[in-house]
């Protein structure tokens, strides 16, 4: 091979190795320079619809005794705290309760609320309640309203902010009340009344 054409095929080699790297920087460039966020027009997710505003009302069932209980204790608090009395300080329970339409747990199941609470007062029955009001009922099948706030159990009726929601509760927002029904000291089972009231598309 002449040096002429080693000095074309040199230059070919150069001149593609330059076309490589370029078109690599500039993948990169793209990536780089791809928004983390961007906006986007409201009616893709159907906010253009009028919001509306629904008051819920159900009832909370708790149940701790038994051979099914809907409510089971995950971390109990160390055993020095035992002795502090109903608030058991760091006690966690997660519960998968049923929601019914009535106080009656033979009434309509309507729903189930999931999740957990946990003893969050040293010196008071608080707890903080992390959890998805799950619905089975009519068009709300499948749609969860998720709640997360502080409820001192003692207060006849106690305010939890309502922090959003899946289906078609997505951008919910709103409270929920709270009323204990009836509570049974002995075995913890507990039936609460709930009012939620909800903005959502």
């Amino acid at each position: 091979m002449s040096s002429k054409h080693i000095l074309t095929l040199f230059f070919f080699l150069l001149l593609s190795c330059n076309t490589l790297t370029s078109a690599s920087s500039s993948s990169s460039e793209n990536e780089e320079t791809f928004d983390f966020v961007r906006p986007i027009d409201r009616k893709l997710l159907g906010l253009n619809k009028k919001e509306k505003l629904s008051h819920f009302r159900f009832y909370w069932h708790d149940i701790l005794s038994g051979n099914n209980p809907t409510t089971i204790t995950i971390v109990q608090p160390p055993l020095k705290l035992h002795s502090t009395g109903l608030n058991a300080f760091g006690l966690v329970r997660m519960m998968d309760n049923p929601l019914t339409l009535g106080p009656q747990l033979s009434s309509k199941l309507v729903g189930k609320a999931q999740g957990f609470y946990a003893s969050a007062a040293q010196e008071e029955i608080v707890f903080h309640m992390t959890m998805n009001f799950a619905f089975i009922e009519g068009k709300y099948n499948g749609s969860t309203i998720a709640i997360l706030g502080r409820n001192p159990a003692l207060n006849k009726v106690r305010e939890m902010p309502v922090v959003g929601g899946s289906g078609l509760f997505r951008f919910a927002r709103g409270y929920a009340q709270a009323s204990t029904h009836w509570v049974d000291l002995k075995s913890g089972d507990a039936c609460v009344e709930y009012n939620v009231h909800v903005f959502h598309y």
